[in-house]
């Protein structure tokens, strides 16, 4: 069974470490099984694809995944790379961002 993640659909995060270091988009996807997920405009690899239906084919940009250990959630009050806690109020489970102690989810 897969493990769970911090980061999820829709998060906005940061690249730590790599080509890509110091920029940020919003998470498109994670694929748990491979530890790995796909951020908006990260990451960016070149494809050679085949016309078919309605695609036109030839050399297509694309987002390639990217290890979930290289990427950090921003902090929403700071908009800096912030690890992440967990409190439970009001009987859920919240997502803490550990830097400004400010909510993730709402």
């Amino acid at each position: 069974m897969a493990e769970k993640f911090k980061v999820r659909k829709g998060d906005q995060v940061v690249v730590i470490t790599g080509r890509d270091r110091g920029r940020s988009g919003e998470v498109l996807r994670v694929i748990r099984e491979e530890r790995r997920v796909l951020v908006q405009g990260i990451n960016m690899v070149k494809r050679h694809t085949r016309p078919s239906g309605g695609n036109a084919g030839g050399i297509v940009d694309k987002e390639a995944p990217i290890h979930i250990s290289n990427v950090a959630l921003i902090d929403p009050k700071t908009k800096k790379p912030t690890r992440v806690g967990y409190k439970v109020t009001d009987g859920r489970k919240v997502r803490i961002a550990r830097r400004s102690g400010e909510a993730i989810d709402l």
